[in-house]
């Protein structure tokens, strides 16, 4: 229906935003239609409260749609509520007339800010009663809710801020709205008891009798306080929800009675005040005087101090500075500004003072005025703020210096801790005494070093300028950091010149022992050869050589002397690898070179070498008396064979010639055989007469024997051939002997005749082809068959014949057998 174009618009409740117009009327509409009671409760509470303000005209209504439709008490109304006069009404009984008071009434409203909407004359003259409401409310809201302020809420809000404010003390009332709220009576009564507690007992009031309490607050309030009755207590407590529009009408009347009884009690006391306040200025006068004078004073002796910038050497003292500082602002400078500030409140009042009274205007005494006071403390302040400042450089500054030179003495115990045995690291001469694969071990470990000591150039150059910095800053302390920071920069310097030095002389030794490891791997590739060379030369000199005649011993002399010839060319190859090892010597001497230990690739040794030339030189003359010794021997092993072998000989071949004869003899012997034993037994002592030539022999063979000679190229005999047919001979005699004497025996048992035993003995004979005494089977066959002599006389002749001098041997005839004969 309506809005405000002023800031203070009406919402529903607490916390929300303005409602539109078409909300508003909606609202109207909504509230009307959905609960009758509430049109009611309206126009019960709109008509008492518009009879409120027109029975300060002398008039009322008594029906609020009826009565304002000629618009006269329309403009009675707003004439009485907003102290205006409102153009002429026009006393005609038309409608026109009608329409255009009202029209006047709509357009004062209009004219404080309202805008209508929806509402126009015809509605109101015609008497329609959601309209004249509607208009009704607007009128409330405008001139009764709408200026209402309390803490920066207005309206609606701040009326019901007002009402939780004055009612928040009291048990069981608790106001968040403008309907259920209230529906129990002791809010009402509440507001009453807040401002008018002689009017009520509010502890007899119960919150289950909320019919007595509304009527008691409503009886109060029209009886003590001039508000009328414009609610009925049946009527909200039979209502689900009480209207919200009456309830704020009705409490709107309760703020404007007892801020208009407030508004008369201040302007009571402001005449007291008035007639105090003339009594008071004087005093008021010399006190600004005395004060003042006393507040320039202390800003005159401040002034200086604050002025004061002598710099402190640390912190502590600044701190101290600091502190002072804090308590001139928080228990020097409080109590001063408070007089400043009393002094200018002081003359303020008194100039409006004076004023409102009437009296010339205050004039301090020279110096002393507001304006010089303000000029002062300005000065004080200026002083003041560049003081702050000073303390605050100045304890950056320390900071700042404290924190460098913690930093600076941090990264020098730091610096100083690495560099802690470097420069003995450096200067130690390890590399004298290492090996090739050591030094460049140490090589590899100072290329790391020379990393680590070039990533250590950046903090030496932050420690020296974190030194520049603490001197730039005046640091209380610089002589010490100053010595100091020269102490790393000098031992910086000496570590690069260290550095380079041991560098140098790792990379010159490591080229030095490179050329020592060339020589000792040429010393060990010439000396193994030559030591294994002379360790076979050692073996063959002392090898145990057996020999047998004197060609092997020539051959092992003839080696022997190509052994020699060599000697030379070996001694030049000794001398050469000794050369070797001399030259290692030579650049570890010049080169101040420690050798440590002994050639890597080899473990002969120079000394070894000579040990075993010397040891082979002292065998070759020995050798060459053994291989004399033993051509001796073998020289006088040869006489012993050749005396042998021509011994052996001879001996051999009478043996020969005697078996050759015996076998003859006892082929072709003649005679008895009383005759042949004879012969046989002649024969046999002559063969014995040949014994001290086997008994010679035998000299010779000891003499080979203990000479160990176990071969004779001079001889096809051996000692045992010869005897062994030496003992075949006399066996062979004897053998013969020991046959004819069988003969004889059979002979003279078996009545054989001579010429019988001379017939078996021819055939045997005739049929023995090799003329050996022994006959194959196939022989002996066909000498059985030439004898045409049975089987049995056979056999009896073969025993015969065996025991006298025939042998039978087992043999590939007839029957495996051969028969041999020893005659």
């Amino acid at each position: 229906m309506v809005d405000y174009h002023a800031a203070n618009n009406q919402s529903s409740a607490v916390g929300e935003g303005p409602p539109t117009y078409m909300e508003q009327e909606n609202d109207w509409d909504r509230d009307l239609l959905l609960d009758p009671a509430w049109e009611k409760q309206q126009r019960k509470t709109f008509t008492a409260w518009c009879n409120s303000h027109l029975r300060k005209a002398g008039t009322q209504i008594e029906n609020i749609e009826e009565d304002f439709r000629d618009g006269l008490k329309l403009m009675l109304l707003l004439e009485v509520i907003s102290g205006e006069r409102l153009p002429k009404p026009e006393r005609g009984k038309m409608r026109v007339h009608k329409i255009n008071n009202v029209n006047k009434a709509l357009d004062f409203i209009a004219s404080k800010g309202v805008k209508l909407v929806s509402i126009g004359a015809e509605e109101i003259v015609d008497g329609n009663a959601k309209m004249t409401l509607g208009m009704i409310w607007t009128i409330i809201l405008r001139f009764a809710i709408q200026d209402i302020s309390v803490e920066e809420t207005s309206a609606k809000e701040g009326l019901l801020l007002w009402c939780q404010r004055k009612t928040a003390p009291y048990k069981n009332v608790n106001v968040q709205n403008f309907h259920i709220s209230w529906k129990d009576g002791l809010a009402f009564n509440a507001l009453i008891h807040r401002h008018r507690p002689d009017l009520i007992d509010y502890d007899s009031l119960r919150k289950d009798d909320p019919v007595t309490n509304l009527n008691n607050a409503f009886e109060v309030a029209e009886k003590h306080l001039d508000i009328p009755k414009m609610l009925d207590a049946e009527d909200i407590v039979g209502t689900l929800r009480p209207d919200e529009k009456a309830i704020m009408t009705y409490v709107s009347c309760f703020y404007h009675a007892f801020s208009g009884a407030q508004k008369a009690e201040t302007a009571a006391n402001r005449i007291c005040k008035v007639l105090a306040v003339n009594q008071e200025n004087e005093q008021m006068m010399e006190d600004y005087e005395k004060l003042a004078s006393e507040l320039l004073e202390w800003i005159r002796r401040t002034i200086p101090w604050l002025l004061n910038r002598e710099k402190q050497k640390t912190m502590n003292e600044m701190q101290a500075k600091q502190e002072d500082f804090r308590d001139y602002r928080r228990d020097h400078k409080p109590p001063k500004v408070q007089e400043k500030c009393q002094l200018e409140i002081s003359f303020n009042t008194l100039q409006t003072k004076l004023r409102l009274s009437n009296r010339p205007a205050f004039m301090p005494s020279e110096g002393r005025m507001v304006s010089d006071i303000n000029g002062a403390w300005h000065s004080l302040e200026g002083a003041e703020k560049g003081y702050e400042e000073w303390i605050l450089s100045e304890i950056r500054r320390l900071e700042r210096l404290e924190h460098l030179a913690e930093k600076f003495h941090q990264k020098a115990a730091i610096h100083e801790s690495w560099t802690d045995g470097k420069e003995a690291m450096l200067t130690q001469k390890d590399y004298e005494t290492s090996t090739l694969s050591e030094v460049k071990a140490l090589l590899r470990k100072h290329e790391a070093f020379e990393s680590d000591l070039a990533a250590h150039q950046d903090r030496v150059e932050q420690i020296a300028a974190i030194a520049q910095e603490l001197n730039e800053l005046d640091y209380c302390d610089s002589a010490k950091v100053n010595t100091r920071c020269q102490k790393i920069c000098d031992q910086w310097d000496v570590l690069g010149a260290l550095t380079q030095s041991r560098k140098e002389s790792l990379e010159r030794t490591e080229k030095q022992l490179e050329s020592i490891d060339e020589l000792y791997l040429e010393y060990a590739k010439r000396a193994a050869p030559f030591n294994n060379w002379m360790e076979g030369a050692m073996e063959d000199l002392q090898d145990m050589f057996i020999v047998h005649n004197i060609e092997e011993i020539q051959g092992l002399i003839t080696a022997h002397e190509q052994f020699k010839s060599t000697l030379p060319e070996a001694n030049k190859e000794r001398e050469a690898i000794q050369s070797i090892q001399a030259e290692v010597q030579k650049i570890a001497q010049s080169n101040g070179i420690k050798l440590s230990g002994a050639n890597p690739y080899t473990t002969i040794t120079p000394e070894s070498i000579d040990s075993k030339w010397e040891k082979a030189m002292s065998m070759v003359p020995q050798r060459d008396k053994a291989l004399q010794e033993e051509l001796d021997k073998q020289k006088n092993n040869d006489t012993l064979r050749a005396k042998f072998a021509n011994q052996a000989n001879t001996v051999g071949a009478y043996i020969q010639d005697k078996m050759e004869e015996i076998g003859r003899i006892s082929i072709e012997m003649n005679g008895t055989l009383e005759d042949q034993l004879t012969s046989l037994k002649e024969y046999q002592s002559n063969i014995m007469s040949y014994m001290p030539e086997m008994n010679t022999l035998e000299g010779y063979h000891q003499l080979i024997q203990e000479a160990l000679i176990f071969d004779n190229q001079y001889t096809p005999y051996t000692m045992e051939h010869l005897r062994v047919g030496w003992e075949q001979l006399n066996t062979t005699i004897a053998r013969t002997i020991n046959e004819v004497e069988n003969q004889i025996l059979t002979r003279d048992a078996k009545g054989i005749s001579q010429e019988q035993l001379q017939e078996y003995r021819a055939s045997f004979n005739h049929f023995d082809k090799k003329r050996s005494g022994q006959m194959v089977s196939d022989d002996f066959r066909a000498l059985l068959i030439s004898t045409g002599n049975s089987l049995v006389l056979v056999l009896l002749l073969l025993h015969d014949l065996v025991s006298g001098g025939l042998q039978v041997h087992k043999g590939p005839g007839v029957q495996g057998s051969t028969l041999t004969l020893f005659s």
